[in-house]
């Protein structure tokens, strides 16, 4: 239960730095994902689905 609140931790606290250092950057990022269609989003989700879970794996690889 630990392991998950660390990694919603982590999750929010990269999620606010983006927010904090580069906000108008976010909102031209969010501007660019409107115009995409519904496929292409999908797509970005899942890849990023499988970043996280190869992400995962490494780390459980290095004992984490």
């Amino acid at each position: 239960m630990a392991t998950i609140f660390l990694a919603l931790g982590l999750v929010l606290i990269v999620e606010g730095l983006v927010w904090v250092l580069a906000p108008s950057l976010l909102e031209q990022l969010l501007e660019m994902l409107r115009d995409l269609p519904h496929s292409a989003r999908r797509q970005v989700g899942a890849l990023a689905v499988v970043t996280g879970l190869i992400l995962l794996w490494i780390a459980h690889q290095f004992g984490a």
